[in-house]
């Protein structure tokens, strides 16, 4: 396909629910903008009040009991698994897995649902990890299903990435049920983290059911194949068997194979920065050894995926927030940078274009440059922050 306004289709639908009036906290630098963050009336958002209550407010002693009780229920006695732990081979899965396993005497089983192709660094850090003591399960779909299935949301859903945001969710179930475990450790929980629904804060874990608003901007991947079936991207033949891999299993039989899917954060106080140091220190965890990340001041989150960068980039045309943006809010929140210093970076650095994988993303998705930069419009015109000013987008508000 070449067009993208000839059959223009969205299937994010975040959009609606978005603010037109477009607002900064007035603590860190992220916008109303971020789907499902709220704003206090003093213009504090809610990712902002929760890192007040976690230096404040949160028995952290208590919650660790917690912890302490529900990992004497699942630990097993001969050195079998007992949890599953999702993850890359990245600073937070690493610090998850190996907290586990040498403070807590559990038997991880790591599993990875593979990235559409790992940078150089992304899977010299996974092995680094496994070879640190880990057993992991790599989950690879179809390729050739995998690839359609990407090209199809960069259009429909403004976002390639979404195909393993699916698949990363729901490994982790598959293999538990599969293996017989009960207990699966995400590392945090993001909506709480980063902004986003409040309604599990004080709760430790989340089910399935509440994925397709809050992971995947409000639409299945039944809904992306069934476009995909109907334009003759994908083949009947695909759109079967194939995508059970990037669906949950059936909520009956999560809940009767009594399998959950806990928060490490809820039960530890989380701040990436320290996931880092940590990772480095045991799990062998290496930065980005060209310095920082495109989009961004960082070297050490996100390193995995060529596609990543373009994750990013689709925030910044539908949201008018990137990478450089999402670091410096936490950064800020964990008392690393001064707002003042964390706006200063957003400017110099947000919205930077990811050109390093960008011939393999065009490549990969089987699109054209053209192409690309309409969906690009495309979104621009359906966000709140973008406008034509003589003929070239600019951002309507920039953070300050």
């Amino acid at each position: 396909m070449t067009k993208a306004q000839n059959s223009f289709l969205s299937l994010d639908r975040q959009f609606s629910s978005l603010p037109k009036e477009v607002k900064f906290c007035r603590n860190c630098v992220v916008s109303n903008q971020r789907p499902r963050t709220r704003f206090t009336e003093e213009g504090i958002c809610s990712a902002c009040l929760w890192a007040y209550e976690k230096d404040h407010v949160v028995d952290w002693k208590k919650r660790g009991l917690e912890l302490e009780a529900l990992l004497e229920k699942h630990r097993s006695a001969d050195g079998s698994f007992d949890c599953v732990v999702p993850g890359s081979g990245g600073k937070d899965s690493a610090f998850v897995a190996h907290q586990l396993k040498t403070r807590w005497g559990m038997h991880p089983l790591c599993v990875t649902w593979t990235p559409f192709e790992y940078t150089e660094i992304g899977y010299q850090n996974l092995q680094n990890f496994i070879n640190s003591g880990f057993t992991n399960l790599l989950g690879q779909p179809d390729g050739l299903v995998h690839r359609k299935l990407a090209r199809l949301a960069f259009e429909l859903k403004g976002d390639a990435w979404e195909p393993f945001s699916y698949g990363q969710k729901s490994w982790a179930f598959q293999v538990a049920l599969r293996f017989g475990l009960k207990l699966i450790f995400y590392g945090e929980n993001g909506e709480l983290e980063y902004g986003g629904q409040e309604k599990f804060k004080n709760m430790p874990k989340q089910g399935p059911e509440d994925w397709v608003v809050e992971q995947f901007k409000g639409a299945t991947v039944d809904e992306i194949a069934e476009t995909g079936l109907k334009r003759g991207v994908l083949k009947e033949s695909e759109a079967g068997r194939a995508l059970n891999w990037y669906k949950a299993p059936p909520t009956e039989e999560i809940v009767t194979r009594g399998v959950e899917g806990h928060w490490y954060s809820y039960y530890q106080k989380w701040t990436p920065q320290e996931n880092f140091y940590y990772a480095v220190r045991h799990c062998g965890f290496e930065c980005n050894d060209e310095g920082r990340s495109e989009g961004t001041y960082n070297k050490y989150v996100s390193l995995d995926d060529k596609a990543d960068g373009f994750h990013w980039y689709l925030s910044y045309m539908k949201f008018g927030m990137c990478r450089a943006s999402r670091d410096a809010q936490q950064d800020i929140r964990r008392h690393h940078l001064t707002r003042e210093e964390g706006v200063r970076l957003v400017q110099r650095y947000d919205g930077e274009f990811p050109k390093k994988h960008f011939k393999w993303f065009l490549e990969y998705l089987d699109i054209t440059e053209e192409f690309f930069w309409e969906v690009m419009d495309k979104y621009r015109e359906l966000s709140n922050v973008w406008e034509k000013v003589d003929g070239q987008w600019v951002l309507k508000h920039v953070v300050e």
